[in-house]
């Protein structure tokens, strides 16, 4: 069996199965559709060219790293962009949360507020609720996208989902003890 065949093989093993995981991180990351797919595409071309130097163990954490890393490495170079004009960058960020939320048919009450609730979190704390409780993805995992500690992502996550409660609180959309 050729080295390519091999590589294409732990591809096929390793790497496909993730590509929904991915997706879902990068959308949580980018929070754009278009550049969740561009950015899960540069982290697929990496990870094939490394393919071969990958051990096997723990291909989720591997591609995660590759994703995070690919992030990193795009917004460094959209950062000139973003110091030019401003104004424009936060607009169109603006206008890409608008029109996602319009996109998801949000109608219900309690599905907004909850929305707004994890809006108003400082970004530390959004970015764990939408790993681990939207993205579905583990503490481990989560702590590896974020490059800190499983215990920073439990502690975070513990004051998100504490702040989210309250909020909803105060609003009137708690639930209402059974007697």
């Amino acid at each position: 069996m050729s080295e390519a065949t091999t590589d294409d093989t732990d591809f096929e093993r390793h790497v496909l199965p993730e590509i929904e995981v991915l997706l879902r991180v990068a959308h949580s990351l980018t929070r754009n559709h278009a550049e969740a797919e561009d950015l899960v595409q540069d982290t697929l071309v990496r990870a094939y060219r490394g393919i071969g130097g990958f051990d096997g163990r723990h291909p989720r954490a591997w591609l995660l790293t590759i994703l995070r890393n690919t992030h990193i490495n795009r917004n460094r170079r959209r950062r000139p962009e973003l110091l030019r004009d401003p104004d424009a960058a936060t607009d169109r960020m603006l206008s890409a949360a608008s029109d996602e939320r319009t996109d998801a048919g949000i109608d219900d009450a309690i599905d907004v507020e909850i929305i707004r609730a994890l809006e108003s979190l400082d970004e530390p704390f959004r970015r764990v609720v939408e790993l681990v409780d939207i993205d579905g993805l583990t503490y481990a995992e989560a702590a590896d996208v974020l490059d800190v500690p499983a215990g920073t992502v439990m502690s975070r996550l513990h004051r998100a989902r504490s702040r989210i409660r309250d909020r909803l609180d105060k609003v009137g959309f708690t639930p209402r003890s059974q007697l």
